[in-house]
């Protein structure tokens, strides 16, 4: 199965209709300053197993532009719409950054934008789960912990557009925001006190 998966990707490097496809979606991404399509240029590029360098590139662009973005829906006091591509895609990206901070143990910027994530997110249930990945943070819990004690990966639905994000634990939510009641509280009000602020 492996060598067969290793033949299609040496095909895929070599098909011209493939390539070119890469090359109209990377100047469409940038024409248009898109993040959806940043990932699927990304995807592309790892099936191809592109150099690094161009892989960084893309994830740079995916990156900086979804904080641009991030910053743009904060003063205009408007949310993300998972409905919509562009805005998943956008909050994809800072939800992964958050997630890379707190795996790099920057417990401080992964709190924050955890809350910045609950605070925009138009999603009910992911609001939820931003408010647990902030408030586990802030229990002093390390990533490791988070990911072995908390999360319950099996109920992922692959399916789910939304799976990118951490949604399902290893309790009902309810009662894990309920074990978080002093976090949630202090989060709120640091929430509160950044509302006032903007």
């Amino acid at each position: 199965m492996k060598e067969e998966a290793e033949i299609h990707v040496e095909e895929l490097k070599k098909d011209p209709e493939f390539l070119a496809n890469i090359a109209k979606l990377e100047v469409e991404c940038k024409a248009e300053q898109s993040i959806a399509k940043g990932y699927q240029l990304l995807d592309a590029q790892l099936i191809i197993e592109a150099p690094e360098e161009e892989i960084n590139e893309i994830f740079t662009f995916i990156v900086n532009n979804a904080f641009d973005r991030l910053a743009q829906k904060l003063s205009d006091a408007q949310s993300f719409d998972m409905k919509e591509a562009e805005d998943l895609a956008t909050a994809r990206a800072i939800y992964e950054h958050a997630i890379e901070r707190y795996s790099q143990k920057d417990k401080k910027g992964a709190k924050e934008i955890f809350l910045i994530l609950h605070h925009t997110i138009d999603h009910a249930v992911l609001q939820d789960a931003m408010m647990i990945h902030a408030a586990s943070v802030m229990a002093g819990h390390t990533f490791e912990d988070f990911i072995d004690n908390l999360v319950d990966v099996s109920a992922v639905d692959e399916n789910d557009p939304l799976a990118f994000f951490i949604q399902t634990f290893s309790e009902p939510r309810a009662d894990v925001l309920n074990k978080f009641a002093k976090e949630i509280k202090e989060a709120k009000a640091e929430l509160k006190m950044f509302k006032e602020s903007q």
